[in-house]
């Protein structure tokens, strides 16, 4: 982008709160327009958190089958419902690492209680932050059994799954994205 007059780029600069000092060699107007794009970016960050957990996940475009799941199970009004909640949220791509068949014979109307318990002991009630999951060696989920959190160098496990990312607020709760689904115990 070419410089414009210093004084239309001083101009910019000061319009925009959040710019960066500009490094040398860099324009000032590229660096203003930088820092509208991170400024923008904060913004949106600021949005997800007036949706819902069930909102988020829709939206986030990662979570279809555990939606899917949701709704089979009846539980889209709970996780829209006040909270607070901490959901460790599979990914899609946890539910593909199940047993071929498993995702489709528990979405059947007939095995809704086994999925209601999968679903749960996703669920732990409260919003447990990121900070404070790392202080648990156990999390009582709303299906009533306690999850094993561990951390191992920086790594935080619930269970079997690796929590690969933390703090994703919502308007009644958090989510923590795991890359495995987690089971409850006796669960065959």
């Amino acid at each position: 982008m070419p410089c414009l007059s210093s004084r239309l780029a001083l101009g910019a600069l000061l319009a925009l709160p959040f710019a960066a000092i500009a490094s040398a060699d860099e324009c000032p107007l590229a660096a203003a327009k930088k820092a509208q794009d991170k400024a923008h970016v904060q913004k949106v960050a600021l949005k997800a958190d007036s949706k819902d957990i069930v909102d988020t996940a829709v939206a986030a475009g990662s979570f279809k089958t555990l939606v899917a799941a949701v709704q089979a199970a009846g539980l889209v009004e709970t996780l829209k419902g006040k909270g607070p909640f901490t959901v460790f949220a599979p990914t899609d791509e946890a539910f593909a690492k199940l047993p071929a068949g498993t995702v489709e014979t528990l979405l059947k109307p007939e095995n809704k209680a086994k999925l209601v318990s999968v679903l749960t002991y996703h669920v732990v009630p409260g919003k447990v932050m990121a900070a404070d999951v790392v202080k648990l060696t156990e999390a009582p989920t709303v299906q009533g059994s306690k999850a094993k959190v561990k951390v191992t160098d920086g790594t935080v496990t619930i269970d079997a799954a690796k929590v690969v990312k933390t703090d994703i607020e919502t308007s009644n709760g958090v989510i923590h994205v795991i890359d495995a689904v987690i089971l409850p115990p006796n669960s065959n």
